[in-house]
């Protein structure tokens, strides 16, 4: 009988959190305040650029126990990194050249330093590249991705069925745990994993089933 797995207490997260940021050499753990409750890490301080503050993000939900990501942290630009919204949004048409986009599919506009992202593209995973596309560029303080999902294909009627199928041979999901619904062109994902990369995984693969416009991922995090 396989001994029964102990809760993870919000101080053990904490520090695991802090030591997540010690080993990523992106981040510098004395700029990021972490505070948890119930699993729920929230991160505040300032910091020097918009990919540092998504990295600490990323850290933070590669910790086991951590159940959601509040990021408060504020990025204030050094003198050095300022650059005006038509610097930007020139550097910014990098998105032209993208290997994952069709030219004129994705569109960046620049205020104060954030880009918004605005557009259509056939694949959630096109959305994500332009976004990290735009997190690199220095003088970047935010950004806002309004490009929508609009698939050329209708999904299979046989969508519920090659979801579970590629769940299965997912080696980071344990599929038994987790449970999918069907809705159109739009998939509801519920059950419990064992960690934040577990659950994102589990919505990486339904946003790669053709037709797919819309994942609703309901799955809670639990040891």
């Amino acid at each position: 009988m396989a001994a029964p797995t102990k809760t993870r207490t919000d101080e053990q997260i904490q520090r695991e959190v802090l030591d997540e940021f010690k080993w990523d050499a992106r981040l510098q753990p004395n700029e990021i305040g972490v505070a948890v409750k119930d699993g729920v890490v929230t991160l505040t301080g300032w910091i020097d650029s918009y990919i540092k503050k998504w990295a600490a993000e990323d850290a933070a939900k590669r910790v086991r126990g951590v159940k959601a990501v509040a990021n408060d942290i504020e990025v204030r630009l050094p003198t050095s990194a300022e650059r005006t919204d038509a610097d930007i949004a020139a550097v910014a048409r990098a998105l032209e050249w993208d290997a994952y986009l069709l030219p004129g599919k994705v569109k960046a506009t620049v205020s104060k330093g954030w880009v918004t992202l605005e557009g259509e593209v056939e694949w959630q995973f096109q959305k994500e590249d332009a976004e990290r596309v735009v997190r690199r560029l220095s003088g970047v303080r935010g950004v806002s991705n309004a490009i929508l999902v609009r698939p050329t294909v209708a999904p299979s009627y046989e969508l519920k069925r090659r979801i579970e199928d590629a769940l299965v041979r997912s080696a980071q999901t344990d599929a038994q745990r987790i449970t999918v619904e069907v809705q159109g062109d739009k998939v509801v994902l519920r059950g419990t994993v064992r960690s934040w990369a577990e659950k994102q995984e589990a919505e990486r693969v339904a946003w790669s089933a053709p037709g797919v416009t819309h994942v609703d991922n309901l799955i809670n995090i639990s040891l």
